[in-house]
């Protein structure tokens, strides 16, 4: 671009054909509203249904709204690190084409950041009232074991709805990060920050595309991604074996030496078990970090860009 805007809204999309256009309904007069430049970054995750066709419609009756479109599916993070490694903008806001997360915060979000001089703006969820008794307190466990891994830096029910100012963009950008989990890799940065607080909505069509085993994947990467404690834990796991272990020896040695032996497979069978059980887990804890460690040494790309209408306008002009 040519000049580059002052707000991008990156907004990472798979398989919305039923809410990508009420999104943009309620999302392009709040933008318009601001009286700012501005750019609307949607990108294509590899989508199947009508989503590429709606949004090259709403590209040609909205010049902000950018197409950025992955050769295949790549995953949320994939897309929200193109979205944000290729956004113009001196602020940007992520955000999901759900409506979940409210697009009438980023108003406010663009002016705490301004007046305050804040480098991150989060967006903190007063109320998980919409959720299941499940998915409240499994994402409070979530939150409690990051801040344990991050600190306090990291705000409570915080997601991917967040304003980052340009430098905090740049920042990410030098991270070699394989696999980034940006609700852990924000905080690290230790920005100066600031919260939104807002209630999080029903999404207003379609079906959620993070079903329970991608919540699991989520959790286990921003563990794996963040922090080596798993691999501690091996350690002590193997430690307790040891001792328990050592324990039941002199249990057997003193029964046998008072006589009181029983014959019997169920004390033989448990203490097999439990070892086993401990090996195991030690094993896939190890078998994680190596395979991080050999994606990372094969170094491929985590998406391949087919399309970005930018690059397009940039050859062959504005035609305005």
């Amino acid at each position: 671009m040519s000049t580059a805007p002052l707000l991008s809204v990156v907004m990472p999309i798979y398989n919305e054909q039923e809410a990508l256009p009420l999104t943009v309904e309620r999302l392009r007069p709040i933008l318009d509203g601001l009286g700012v430049t501005y750019e609307v970054v949607g990108v294509d995750d590899g989508s199947t249904d009508a989503t590429p066709v709606l949004m090259q419609k709403i590209h040609q009756d909205w010049p902000e709204f950018r197409i950025v479109r992955f050769a295949r599916n790549s995953g949320h993070q994939a897309a929200l690190t193109a979205g944000i490694h290729r956004a113009f903008g001196d602020y940007v806001v992520s955000i999901d084409a759900d409506l979940q997360d409210p697009p009438e915060k980023i108003p406010e979000m663009l002016e705490l950041a301004r007046e305050q001089g804040l480098d991150i703006v989060y967006g903190v969820r007063g109320d998980r009232g919409t959720d299941t008794f499940f998915k409240r307190h499994t994402a409070g466990a979530y939150y409690w074991l990051m801040r344990k891994l991050v600190g306090q830096r990291m705000p409570n029910q915080a997601g991917d709805y967040r304003l980052l100012s340009r430098a905090a963009v740049n920042a990410l950008k030098a991270m070699p990060e394989h696999q980034p989990v940006y609700r852990l890799l924000v905080p690290w940065l230790g920005f100066p920050s600031g919260e939104v607080v807002y209630v999080r909505e029903e999404r207003v069509a379609g079906s959620t595309h993070y079903p329970l085993s991608k919540m699991v994947r989520l959790a286990l990467d921003s563990v794996t991604n963040f922090s080596a404690s798993p691999l501690r834990l091996a350690t002590w796991l193997g430690l307790f074996s040891f001792l328990v272990c050592i324990a039941l020896a002199l249990y057997t040695t003193v029964a046998y030496a008072v006589g009181s032996t029983v014959p019997g497979w169920s004390s033989l069978f448990i203490g097999m078990l439990f070892i086993g059980a401990v090996q195991l887990v030690c094993v896939g804890l190890l078998g994680e970090y190596v395979g991080r460690i050999y994606s990372a040494v094969q170094a491929r790309p985590a998406y391949f860009v087919g399309y970005d209408s930018a690059e397009e306008r940039d050859r062959y002009g504005t035609g305005e």
